[in-house]
């Protein structure tokens, strides 16, 4: 209950104090990629269950002739870039924390179609909330490994505590101030999640 009330009031603090930023971001989305400015994916919460994740646009929707979506590399902009390199796509996600679908900290919400692929040590990630940011997000974010990546959230389901929340949230300032591990080397994001013994490939629509 003590990590619900700092969730509730650290983002209703920060849907405050960013409003300014708020809506100068949602004006330059629609100038530079149009409507919607939104972009809605369902994602896996607590215990798997699945919620509706919103964030700022970053991407074109362009398809290629068969109509399926481009891969990420050629439908990221200059702009989207520079969105993400300021983490201000994840700004709409604060509604999803004061929703309670999410917290400030915890193991990012990845795909639904991952579900079925997690080890049962992989899907202990699902027995907290999904955060805005999280263990691995200071220690890597989308430049390490799927592994590793598992582990670091793992990490933190056993050991979170209020200021273990309040010592990631700082250093994920320092993180997005000097704009580290926002893409896997090779790729625009990162790669896709493929299970445990096949390798990883191109992902499309990882946002």
């Amino acid at each position: 209950m003590i990590k619900r009330l700092f969730d509730i009031v650290g983002a209703t603090t920060a849907l405050v104090v960013l409003s300014p930023v708020y809506v100068a971001t949602a004006y330059k989305v629609s100038k530079n990629l149009g409507s919607p400015i939104l972009f809605r994916q369902t994602r896996p919460g607590l215990h798997g269950q699945p919620f509706e994740m919103v964030k700022f646009r970053s991407m074109k929707d362009s398809v290629d002739t068969d109509g399926h979506l481009l891969e990420d590399a050629e439908r990221l902009t200059a702009f989207g870039k520079a969105l993400r390199n300021t983490s201000l796509d994840e700004l709409p996600e604060l509604w999803n924390v004061i929703k309670g679908d999410m917290s400030l900290v915890g193991p990012r919400p990845l795909l639904m179609e991952y579900l079925p692929l997690y080890s049962e040590e992989q899907a202990r990630r699902h027995k907290v909330r999904p955060g805005i940011t999280g263990y691995a997000q200071i220690n890597g974010r989308n430049a390490i490994g799927w592994q590793e990546r598992f582990e670091l959230d793992n990490w933190y389901v056993v050991n979170q505590s209020l200021w273990l929340d309040i010592k990631i949230l700082l250093k994920t300032v320092k993180k997005v101030i000097v704009k580290d591990g926002i893409s896997a080397e090779g790729e625009a994001t990162m790669s896709k999640f493929t299970g445990n013994n096949t390798r990883a490939c191109p992902s499309k629509n990882m946002l």
